[in-house]
């Protein structure tokens, strides 16, 4: 017989047994103490929504980016990379998670969980570093504004900053610092928040430190400086480019404050967890903040897609643009021997409109090169 206690597992002759050697055997039983089967089928249809949203949404920015020279500017660098990992999250994590949440149970074992523990960490702290680095550019271009052309190579390296600075972060519990287990509902992995052991609470506090706090600390300095400013010269009227750069800015900060939103409960509950009373945070408190975590990989693609520029005037007058091209084509090949002088020049008028429509369609679609 066994009871669990701070996630050891402790045998009836007092010895203490490897977490790890008996977790496929718990797995295959639902854990007590949780959702009922009908708190399961809720909770897998919300995660259902978030896999399903997630991934069209992402797949949609990447789509544009990859189709569209134009949206692939050095701060769009950055957002790409968020929706990268997002997507990531809803085909290797979220997927394993909505599956177990229909069985209500974990069915993928050790290894699963620490895979999926490990992965959706990793993809979680690339989207904060990669905000933390979108928070930098945004003050730093803001700051010392001047009109050079655009530079590629520090976003890239940004890009590879973020994967890098993730995994030097998340793949100790791999291997032996901390650990990966279930936690909530038993449906999900993530860091062994409750285990008593020195060397967990070590790894927490750090990783909370340098991949929660550290990056907050930096948007939040950031964001402050640029609002001051902002509210200095507020009343001086702005250039066009300018307006631009403002624009770019209000759209990541309203990113990174959905972000927070999103994260800051889930965080909060795994330091209340970690360092709380033993049994204050039971696992069905867990569930909502788990949730709302998962759901930025919905939000941050909308944020984009609604507050771009460019891509908000693609959806609105690409497609009628090209409906009435269509038009034109088909207007093109009328003969116009027997019209009046009146309606020659009503199709002299249309031809014109089209030609220009024409030259728009050939700016913003992509090149067949």
């Amino acid at each position: 017989m066994y009871t669990e206690v701070a996630n050891l597992n402790f045998s009836s002759n007092g010895s203490i047994e490897d977490p790890l050697s008996s977790l496929d055997q718990e797995w295959n039983e639902p854990p007590a103490k949780r959702l009922s089967r009908t708190g399961h089928h809720v909770m897998s249809v919300f995660l259902g929504s978030i896999m399903v949203f997630g991934f069209i949404n992402n797949l949609v920015v990447l789509i544009l980016f990859i189709k569209f020279k134009t949206l692939r500017t050095p701060v769009n660098m950055l957002l790409l990379n968020i929706s990268v990992s997002d997507m990531l999250v809803c085909l290797c994590g979220t997927t394993l998670s909505f599956a177990s949440s229909l069985h209500a149970r974990w069915l993928y074992g050790k290894h699963g969980c620490m895979w999926y523990g490990f992965a959706n960490s990793c993809f979680g702290i690339v989207s904060l570093i990669s905000l933390a680095f979108l928070s930098y550019d945004r003050y730093s271009t803001l700051t010392v504004y001047n009109k050079q052309a655009p530079d590629y190579r520090k976003p890239l390296l940004a890009v590879a900053g973020s994967w890098l600075y993730s995994l030097f972060w998340t793949v100790p519990p791999l291997l032996g610092w901390s650990s990966y287990g279930l936690e909530g509902a038993g449906t999900s992995c993530s860091v062994t928040w409750t285990s008593q052991t020195p060397q967990s609470h070590s790894y927490i506090i750090c990783l909370f430190i340098f991949c929660l706090g550290l990056p907050v600390l930096v948007m939040v300095y950031c964001y402050g400086r640029l609002l001051y400013a902002v509210k200095q010269v507020g009343r001086i009227r702005k250039s066009a480019a300018r307006r631009r750069e403002f624009h770019i800015l209000f759209m990541v900060i309203t990113t990174v404050v959905c972000y927070l939103l999103c994260w800051m409960p889930y965080g909060v509950i795994a330091m209340m967890a970690t360092f709380g009373h033993p049994g204050l945070i039971t696992p069905i408190v867990t569930v909502v903040p788990s949730i709302m975590a998962k759901s930025s990989t919905v939000i941050n693609p909308l944020i984009y897609i609604l507050m771009n520029k460019q891509v908000t005037f693609f959806f609105l007058n690409v497609p009628q643009t090209i409906h009435s091209y269509i038009h034109c084509i088909t207007l093109d090949q009328t003969s116009i021997g027997k019209q009046t002088t009146f309606t020659f020049y009503l199709h002299s008028v249309a031809v014109e409109s089209c030609q220009s429509q024409e030259k728009y369609l050939l700016s913003v679609l992509p090149s067949s090169r």
